[in-house]
């Protein structure tokens, strides 16, 4: 019996060794193109990277090891050129000689692999321009950067092996941009999920381009210039193709062998393909979707070896009548990113989407915020988990991203799933447990019991653009409800969130519409669950809890918090330089006596707990003493930020770690000690003193027309000027936004005898409104109105217009509301309401507040 394998590497070099192990007696050869039978392909990033230094590491076999170890004819520089499945023969070209000759075989298997997508771009066969999949391949990009030494690189394409090289031509110091044509990177993730992702990326340094196609190269000033479909230029040293794969499959076209839509070879579940004497493995097959049982392509390594090793079993004949079957696979995946990993298993929500499935419907999501191990133990890291699943329960997809621990949860899923298990099976999983190493309810547990929770309608989510989609719309019918702590919302909070902290909720429900969608927040997602839990049971039915907390929503909109910290830095850090420990040590022992540096190690604890930690730290030291914290929670450094400015504490340094950020604070901003000057002059720190937002705020508590006509002119001339404006509407300056009665048409409010009282005897509206002084009985407000007119002064209906068009935060104070009997019903469109919290926390980022 005689079996040739085309080509080595993963799925044909695997198969010869099982073979061998199987029947001693069978001749096998191996025909590879290439110089090499057998390498660590997804380990080439790493070594130009040199994260591995040993260039041999890579090579797992060579063909005398083959022969020597397993009697293996490995035949190098081969390339197969031709297959007669007819006569069962294969024609070989000798790459090193030219020579052509023929092999005859009972078995055929081929191996070919997949090749890198090389599109005929202008340009693209420059010398500069490389692709990365195999040996020879990393020799040359390996050769190239110790040669002509590029700073500058640009990867074109965000999968796996993009993202790692662009992670490894960072590491050895080139200044990285990556260009990917779709809106995110990381194809087999979700856009949410993907975004952790960008987020980590930028902030790691390399220039995201996203949304963007590369329509040629050109040469210049000792550069190659890379064009964009946009009209733009990226100048760089270096450049990286990474487009994709495509099979490796025209030789079996040729030999007449059955192709799928994507040009993979169809094989059966023995792996032969439409030639009986013919097999195949690897990237080049066509394989089954274990999930919905499509046809699809998946390139991986650990599929291939599998491949390989079933095959050589049902050659081997070894095991007769009990032939092995390949079912498919669920492209169970793993990749590093900088500081995350990210993994993938079965399908994502875009595919369920483009197979017209409905969400709540056909499938349903969750999306947790999780600790890789128990957060009291050091170096807890977060772990953000997506799950997909039917209403039976059935695991449809996961995705996971996180520092830690990412790998064995999502093989734990794929366990799960290959073993038909559900949500219910990951609930009662007993998974191994000490602090180091997880929780005591493990992510995956976390993952199940939430699932449960959604079946049996004990919770809702609403996503991160749902909630941006009902922003932009006005809130009209929703409250975004913050259950989060003062010092939280310090740092960040989501724009017109009503805020009533999760230990007062239940006595403070009478603040809350229950006509109204309510949506629950805190930072990850557990206390707006007890929040929505609350709610629900006390007569609010529409509750729908934002998925994955504060965190999770601002690395969302990345772009704008890296935005917002770079302009802070470039305006308030220009010239800050860096604390490191040879300064702190150097530091005279009087400073370091009277605690000048204090440290703070958060490392492990939630959000809120950095914050919290940071907060109780400085209330114990002297102004003008320095605060080191450092906190693996992925949002610190911008909450924390934010949170010094308006605390009045100065932000010197931040800076990225491993796995997290360490960060300096300076207490207080203005008259600093002569410790914190110490420090500045020792530690070569010099912080500039943070300026707060020009916002304004007032309070409207008249409801006279003259002083609401100031209060809106005044208004308007801040926004005119670039500012943000909050009116606070309390008492009888409530009575400026209540509907008159032609607007109010037929409305009818039930109300009790008092506020019936109050209603009739108060304005109603605008329009009816009197002056402070010489309103004569209605006719020196008349006057006022005409002369107004004439000089073209604009009504006060018309400037309350010109606010609301321009972004001015009108709000009515809910409890001058009920004191007054004046239901939200009666007020105009646009005025949110919220408490003397709210408006409070708007004080404190402005630098005018009025009280009118």
């Amino acid at each position: 019996m005689r079996t040739l394998i085309i080509g080595g590497v993963a799925g044909g070099a695997t198969t010869a060794a099982r073979l061998r192990r199987m029947n001693e007696n069978m001749e096998i050869i191996v025909f590879e193109r290439g110089d090499y039978i057998s390498y660590a392909n997804c380990g080439l990033p790493y070594y130009i990277g040199d994260v591995i230094k040993d260039r041999e590491a890579l090579l797992l076999q060579t063909p005398k090891a083959m022969k020597d170890k397993f009697n293996v004819d490995v035949r190098i520089s081969s390339e197969v050129v031709a297959i007669h499945p007819q006569k069962q023969i294969i024609e070989i070209k000798n790459l090193s000689t030219g020579e052509i000759y023929e092999e005859n075989y009972d078995n055929l298997v081929i191996a070919t692999g997949s090749s890198p997508i090389k599109p005929p771009l202008p340009g693209i066969d420059n010398q500069r321009i490389f692709s990365l999949w195999n040996v020879k391949d990393t020799d040359a990009i390996k050769e190239y950067i110790k040669e002509k030494a590029p700073k500058r690189a640009t990867v074109i394409g965000g999968g796996f092996i993009g993202l790692e090289m662009a992670e490894n031509l960072h590491t050895v110091g080139m200044e990285v941009t990556l260009i990917e044509l779709q809106s995110q990177v990381m194809a087999p993730v979700d856009m949410e999920m993907a975004n952790l992702l960008h987020e980590n990326m930028v902030e790691n340094g390399v220039k995201l381009l996203l949304g963007k196609g590369v329509s040629g190269f050109t040469e210049g000033n000792n550069e190659i210039r890379v064009q964009l479909s946009t009209g733009e230029e990226i100048g760089s040293d270096l450049v990286i193709l990474s487009l994709g794969v495509r099979p490796n499959s025209k030789l079996a076209e040729e030999a007449g062998l059955k192709l799928g839509e994507r040009k993979g070879i169809v094989v059966d579940e023995m792996l032969q393909t439409s030639d009986p004497h013919i097999y195949a493995v690897g990237d080049v097959i066509e394989v089954t979707g274990l999930v919905d049982g499509k046809k699809t392509m998946i390139p991986l390594a650990g599929p291939a070896n599998k491949q390989g090793r079933i095959l050589a079993d049902n050659l081997s004949g070894h095991f007769k009548n009990r032939e092995r079957a390949y079912k498919g696979s669920f492209g169970t995946a793993v990749v590093k990113v900088f500081d995350l990993n990210v993994a993938s298993v079965g399908l994502n929500e875009k595919q369920l989407i483009s197979q017209g499935l409905e969400k709540n419907k056909d499938y349903y999501t969750l999306l947790i915020n999780q600790k890789s191990h128990a957060g009291y133990y050091p170096g807890a890291t977060t772990l953000t988990l997506k799950l997909l699943f039917t209403s039976e329960g059935r695991i449809l997809g996961a995705q996971i991203v996180g520092a830690d621990g990412v790998d064995k949860r999502i093989d734990t899923i794929a366990t799960t799933m290959r073993l038909n298990g559900s949500i219910y099976d990951l609930k009662e999983m007993e998974l191994s447990y000490a602090p180091p190493f997880s929780s005591a309810k493990d992510p995956v547990n976390m993952a199940g019991f939430v699932a449960e929770n959604i079946l049996e309608g004990l919770i809702k989510f609403i996503e991160w653009n749902e909630v941006d989609e009902l922003l932009l719309k006005g809130l009209r019918d929703t409250v975004i409800l913050d259950v989060r702590e003062d010092v939280e919302r310090l740092a960040y909070s989501i724009p017109a969130s009503y805020h009533i902290p999760l230990g007062q909720l239940r006595k403070r429900l009478g603040e809350l519409d229950k006509s109204k969608l309510i949506i629950p927040y805190c930072a990850v997602g557990v206390r707006s669950y007890n929040a929505a839990r609350i709610l629900m049971q006390n007569g609010f039915s529409n509750v729908a809890t934002l998925s994955g907390g504060t965190g999770f929503y601002r690395s969302m909109h990345y772009e704008k918090n890296i935005d917002e910290q770079s302009d802070a830095t470039e305006e308030n850090m220009g010239n800050i330089n860096a604390i490191n420990e040879e300064n702190i040590e150097n530091m005279s022992l009087d400073i370091m006596a009277n605690r000048a540096i204090k440290v703070v190690d958060c490392c492990g604890l939630q959000c809120p707990g950095p914050i919290m930690k940071v907060n109780e730290a400085l209330k114990q030291m002297h102004d003008g003493e320095v605060l080191q914290v450092c906190a693996t929670d992925r949002g610190f450094a911008t909450d924390v930020s934010a949170w010094c400015r308006r605390t009045g504490n100065t932000m010197l340094k931040s800076e990225k770690l491993e796995k997290g950020y360490q960060v300096y604070i300076r207490k207080g901003t203005e008259n600093i000690t002569n410790y914190s000057d110490a420090i500045e002059e020792q530690a070569g720190i010099r912080a500039v003193t943070q300026e707060l937002p020009q916002n304004k705020t007032m309070v409207v508590f008249s409801g006279d027309l003259d002083k609401v006509l100031a209060s809106f002119i005044i208004a308007n001339g801040a926004t005119a000027m670039g500012r943000q404006v909050t009116m606070f509407f309390t008492f009888w300056g409530l009575n400026v936004l209540r509907k008159d009665k032609k607007a109010a048409g037929g409305l009818v409010v039930k109300k009790s005898l008092i506020e019936k009282m109050f209603g009739f005897m108060m304005p109603q509206g605008s329009s009816k409104l009197k002056l402070s002084k010489m309103n004569m009985g209605g006719m020196g407000t008349a006057m006022m109105k005409m002369v107004m007119k004439k000089k073209n002064v604009d009504s006060l209906e018309v400037l309350i217009k010109q606010a609301r068009d321009n972004g001015v935060k009108l709000v009515a104070c809910t409890m001058s509301m009920d004191i007054m009997g004046i239901r939200a019903e009666e007020l105009i469109d646009g005025v949110e309401l919220a408490g003397v919290a709210s408006y409070l926390g708007d004080a404190e980022e402005s630098n005018v507040n009025l009280f009118i």
